[in-house]
């Protein structure tokens, strides 16, 4: 398990604990979690679960792979260093103490 926090874009937090081998964004999916839409499901076919990494965890996470950097051209306002789709974070023992931050909205 990892404890995981999200922000809503108007500062609300959100501390789940999230099962190992789950994504970002399946944790926030399985907790209610508004923000985080995932319209394609987890198949990195959109952009609605994108979210802002804690500037201090954005060397930690795995490297964005070429399909995700191409989805993030579709989300709202990226940034190039922070933004990351939730469906392609999986939730391990080292993501322990994760902070995203939702954008004002999905696209």
């Amino acid at each position: 398990m990892a404890r995981i926090t999200y922000i809503e874009h108007n500062g609300t937090r959100h501390e789940v604990e999230v099962a190992n081998g789950l994504t970002v964004m399946e944790g926030a999916r399985d907790n209610g979690i508004p923000g985080i839409e995932a319209d394609c499901g987890g198949a990195c076919a959109c952009s609605t679960c994108h979210v802002y990494v804690a500037p201090d965890w954005v060397d930690r996470l795995p490297r964005k792979e070429a399909m995700e950097e191409d989805m993030l051209d579709f989300a709202w306002k990226p940034d190039p260093a922070r933004s990351r789709l939730t469906c392609q974070l999986k939730v391990t023992p080292a993501l322990d103490g994760l902070v995203v931050q939702m954008p004002e909205k999905q696209i």
